[in-house]
């Protein structure tokens, strides 16, 4: 684990991570239609707060959602769907995680870079059904045209650097040998309305940005650069995004 990764315990982080946008629903129909094998179980790995796992829940059997952070698996059982009887929540990393499958669907959202991929494909392999799937889910907002007044606000408070915009990880997984791709999509966009403050307060959930890695002065600075930015596009308090996801699934292997 790295210290950027060890953020992600820390609890005003995973109090920010409800300013993320939601997954657009397509994306828990393309999850449902993946599935082919009984038990219709999923295995959510890198959970978060349930993102995922709390909106797939009521389409499946089961959902063990699995995550590293106490606080992150706090948030989740507090937040809308967070308490269906269907999600089993559990602190661990995947490595060494109590898997209960077999699992019929794996999925991964936000955090499978941070993984340590042979281990954790030898972990979970194993617990699959004959046709399980291993979806990579990334979304956000595109073609936001304050982006580019953005992007040095970034750089500037930013704990990671050398960060490669082009960088895939599916690409990254394939070349391992660790999954043989079976397809990808994207969404279709969907205007997603967002508070100034919460579209700010976004950025504090990720792990190079969040405030307790910053002096109050700089998170002040931070804000207020952001907030400066957008300025120009915001109406009675509120931007308009467009919000996309990108799946792309596999069978996955073990090196």
């Amino acid at each position: 684990m790295t210290d950027l990764a060890a953020t992600f315990k820390h609890e005003a982080v995973a109090e920010a991570y409800q300013h993320r946008p939601p997954y657009p629903d397509e994306v828990f129909e393309r999850l449902e239609g993946l599935i082919t094998d009984e038990p219709r179980r999923v295995l959510d790995i890198g959970a978060g707060e349930g993102a995922i796992a709390r909106p797939l829940a009521a389409r499946v059997e089961r959902v063990d959602a699995i995550d590293f952070s106490q606080a992150m698996v706090d948030a989740g059982r507090q937040r809308p769907g967070g308490d269906q009887a269907n999600i089993s929540w559990q602190v661990s990393s995947i490595e060494t995680a109590e898997l209960t499958g077999p699992y019929a669907l794996v999925t991964a959202g936000a955090s499978i870079h941070w993984m340590p991929w042979e281990e954790t494909f030898a972990r979970i392999v194993p617990h699959l059904t004959p046709n399980a799937q291993l979806v990579v889910i990334e979304h956000g907002a595109v073609d936001e045209p304050w982006w580019d007044d953005i992007v040095p606000v970034l750089e500037r408070h930013s704990r990671k650097q050398n960060h490669d915009p082009k960088f895939s990880v599916v690409d990254a997984i394939r070349e391992r040998g660790l999954l043989d791709l079976t397809g990808t999509t994207r969404t279709a966009p969907v205007t997603y309305h967002q508070r100034v403050d919460d579209y700010i307060e976004q950025f504090h959930s990720t792990s190079s940005l969040a405030r307790d890695l910053m002096p109050a002065d700089e998170a002040v600075t931070f804000d207020t650069s952001i907030e400066r930015a957008v300025s120009p596009y915001v109406q009675d308090g509120v931007l308009e995004l467009q919000i996309v996801a990108e799946l792309s699934w596999g069978r996955p292997r073990v090196a």
